[in-house]
């Protein structure tokens, strides 16, 4: 690896870890933007980003702290529960239809993306965005058949216009 003075090679590999969330946030996040939903490509790649500099925060940030016991699982467990409140805005109810699970679901996904790949699971992260990509890509179709009625009324809609997206 390249020597730059004022970077330490472990600082090297925690940038070439943000740049690796960029890229498979930003697969997925083109995606979803080029179906037109609400979150995209700028999301995707932001929340990966975020997720890696926090859990690499929670690993390696706190290590000079002498005064108890270091818990990485804590930040990831609080990028989990505020992923959470950030899908959420993407999900519109009207008394028909429910929109955007999908996309919630995959900035979630893109969350734990970005906890693999903070965590150095590369070949994990890689899997894990080629499935999504694949799920979202080509699974699409299948996902708005005609599906029976089930479930809370207010839910399932008097139309018949349900989508999942």
């Amino acid at each position: 690896m390249p020597s730059i003075p004022f970077l330490s090679p472990l600082d090297l590999e925690l940038m070439l870890r943000v740049l690796l969330s960029f890229a498979l946030g930003g697969i997925l996040g083109y995606e979803r933007e080029q179906t037109g939903r609400p979150a995209g490509l700028r999301t995707h790649m932001l929340v990966c980003a975020g997720s890696v500099c926090f859990t690499v925060a929670g690993i390696y940030g706190f290590q000079s702290v002498e005064n108890g016991p270091r818990d990485p699982a804590r930040v990831a467990a609080q990028v989990v529960s505020g992923i959470g409140f950030l899908g959420a805005g993407t999900i519109f109810r009207t008394p028909s239809t429910v929109r955007g699970l999908t996309t919630a679901a995959s900035i979630w996904l893109v969350a734990g993306t970005g906890m693999l790949i903070g965590t150095g699971m590369y070949a994990m992260a890689i899997f894990t965005t080629g499935c999504a990509y694949i799920t979202l890509q080509w699974l699409r179709y299948p996902s708005h058949r005609r599906r029976r009625r089930v479930g809370e009324p207010s839910l399932a809609g008097d139309n018949g216009d349900e989508t999942e997206d």
